[in-house]
């Protein structure tokens, strides 16, 4: 046994925290970390507002973004765009549709439609009345 703890003295942290994490793995099943994790969640909810996850979710994004290039975000955006078209069909675009006009007209009103009806207006040269 003293052969046993003087190799767990040569451990790395890294190697001894992997060890430790592959035990625990094999001890508990996916159930027991998704109870755990709810909980946590849970827990945090109650202690943090919606300024706290909209701080983090910020930084989160400012450190994705600098850590990949535009043409990352366009290859997933372009998956996923792929994926979900072959996942739904018309009616689904229909009611998403419906449903983000309702929700953006509802947030804006009419005056910011007439407002920026009128700069397209004028700033469009691509109209059918430039022939």
């Amino acid at each position: 046994m003293a052969k046993n703890n003087n190799q767990n003295q040569n451990m790395t942290r890294e190697e001894a925290g992997r060890k430790g994490g592959e035990k625990v793995s094999r001890k508990y099943d996916q159930e027991h970390f998704e109870n755990i994790g709810q909980k946590g969640g849970e827990t945090t909810a109650q202690e943090h507002d919606q300024e706290f996850y909209e701080e983090i979710g910020q930084k989160g994004g400012e450190t994705t973004s600098e850590e990949y290039s535009q043409e990352h975000f366009e290859d997933i955006g372009q998956k996923g765009g792929e994926t979900t078209s072959q996942e739904h069909d018309q009616d689904f675009y229909e009611e998403i549709g419906q449903k983000g006009g309702e929700t953006t007209s509802n947030k804006y009103g009419e005056e910011h439609y007439e407002k920026i009806g009128k700069k397209g207006g004028r700033n469009s040269g691509n109209g059918s009345n430039n022939n």
